[in-house]
C-alpha cells in the first residue's frame, strides 16, 4: 500500500503539473486580449517592473489553476454518470446494497461513499471520485449477476479504489485525453443547442474590441480585421497543438496506472473481506458472462469511462467504435487478475500477509 500511495502522489503531482502547463500556455495565448486588464491591475499595484509581472502571473494562474481543477473533477463525474445513465440511489430504494456498501466501508475504516445505479445490463462497476467525496457505480446487470460474498467483493475493490485515492486521481486524468479526441465537449453539454454559438460571438466582439491594444493597423480597418484573424487562427492551432503534446502524458500516466490500481484494489479488497475466492468467482463469473466483448485494441485513448470498470468492456458490449468501448490495453486480464488473486490466498492461510 505505500508503494501505490507514492506512485499515486508522483501520478497527482504530475497531472497538476499538466494542468498548470496547460492553464499556462492558454494565459500566454489569451495575453494579447488581457494586456487591458494587465495594465489596470498594474495601475494599482504598489511595486512596478518584474514584481508586477510575477505578480500579474501569479493572480492569473493561482485561480486559474484551481478553477481548472475542481471543473475538471466536476465535469468529468457528471458526464462519466451521464454516460452509463446512472443516477444516484438512496437506502430505501436499494436498501441491500446500502448495508453491503456501509458494512465494507465501516470495515476499511473508510466514509461510505454515494451508491448510483447504472440501467445497464453488463455486469461492471467502476467508482468516481472528486474534492468533495466519490461514487460507487453498478449496474442493474451487476447486482442481477452477483450476490452473497461475490458481490461484496467486487464492492470491497471499488471501496478500495476511494481509500486508495486513484478513483480521484483517474477521474482527474480521464479529462484531458477525453476533451481531445472528442468524447467530452464542455460547451455544448453546459450550453446546448444555439447558445453557445451566440456566446462564442460575444466572446469574438471581445477579442476583436481588445485586439486594438496589440494591432497597429487602425481599428475596424481591413488591415486590422486581416491582422485580428491572423491572430486568431495562430492561437487556435497553438492551443489546439499544446493540448496534444499536454494529453500525451496523461495517456500514458492513465495506462500504466491503470494496471497497477486493478492490482491494488484486488489485493486490497481480497484482504478486506478475507475471502480472495469470493473475488476470483466475481472475476470468472463476470468475464465468462460476457462473450460478444472486443477482442481487440481499435482505440489509442484513454478516456471517459474506459479503465475505470471493474472488467475493461465498461457498460457496453457492442463493437468497439462505440462511445463506452473500452481500450483493453488499460486493463490488466483477468487470468492475471486471478492468479495474483491465489497468491493472496496463499499469503492469507500462511499468514504471511
Amino acid at each position: 500500500m505505500r508503494t501505490l500511495t507514492r506512485r499515486m502522489l508522483w501520478t497527482l503531482l504530475l497531472l497538476v503539473a499538466v494542468d498548470i502547463a496547460v492553464v499556462a500556455t492558454a494565459a500566454v495565448l489569451l495575453t494579447p486580449w488581457l494586456v487591458p486588464v494587465r495594465n489596470a491591475v498594474a495601475a494599482h499595484l504598489p511595486f512596478g517592473g518584474a514584481s508586477a509581472r510575477i505578480a500579474w502571473w501569479i493572480a492569473i494562474l493561482t485561480p486559474a489553476l484551481v478553477a481548472f481543477v475542481w471543473a475538471q473533477l466536476r465535469y468529468t463525474s457528471a458526464q462519466t454518470m451521464a454516460e452509463v445513465d446512472a443516477r444516484i440511489v438512496g437506502p430505501d430504494e436499494y436498501p441491500a446494497l446500502h448495508e453491503r456498501v456501509q458494512r465494507l466501508a465501516q470495515l476499511a475504516d473508510l466514509t461510505p461513499p454515494r451508491i448510483a445505479v447504472a440501467d445497464a445490463d453488463v455486469p461492471n462497476s467502476f467508482a468516481i471520485g472528486t474534492l468533495g467525496g466519490a461514487t460507487v457505480v453498478v449496474s442493474e446487470g451487476l447486482l442481477s449477476a452477483l450476490d452473497g460474498d461475490e458481490l461484496d467483493a467486487v464492492l470491497a475493490h471499488e471501496l478500495m479504489h476511494v481509500a486508495n485515492r486513484d478513483a480521484t486521481v483517474m477521474t482527474l486524468a480521464s479529462f484531458l485525453p477525453s476533451l481531445t479526441n472528442g468524447e467530452y465537449d464542455p460547451l455544448a453539454d453546459l450550453l446546448p443547442g444555439g447558445s453557445r454559438y451566440a456566446l462564442g460571438l460575444v466572446a469574438l466582439g471581445f477579442a476583436y474590441v481588445f485586439s486594438a491594444r496589440v494591432l497597429a493597423a487602425p481599428f475596424g480597418s481591413l488591415s486590422f480585421t486581416l491582422g485580428f484573424l491572423f491572430l486568431f487562427a495562430v492561437t487556435v492551432l497553438l492551443g489546439s497543438v499544446a493540448l496534444g503534446v499536454f494529453t500525451a502524458p496523461v495517456v500514458v500516466l492513465g495506462r500504466s496506472l491503470s494496471r497497477a490500481r486493478e492490482f491494488a484494489a484486488d489485493r486490497s479488497a481480497a484482504q478486506l473481506t478475507g475471502d480472495p475466492a469470493a473475488l476470483v468467482g466475481a472475476l470468472e463469473t463476470l468475464d465468462s458472462g460476457v462473450d460478444d466483448r472486443p477482442g481487440t485494441d481499435k482505440r489509442s485513448a484513454y478516456a471517459g469511462v474506459r479503465g475505470l470498470c471493474f472488467l475493461p468492456y465498461g457498460f457496453d458490449t457492442a463493437a468497439s467504435s462505440d462511445s463506452l468501448a473500452t481500450e483493453t490495453r488499460s486493463h490488466p486480464p483477468t487470468t492475471e487478475r486471478v492468479e495474483r488473486l491465489q497468491s493472496v490466498a496463499r499469503s492469507l492461510e500462511t499468514g504471511s500477509v
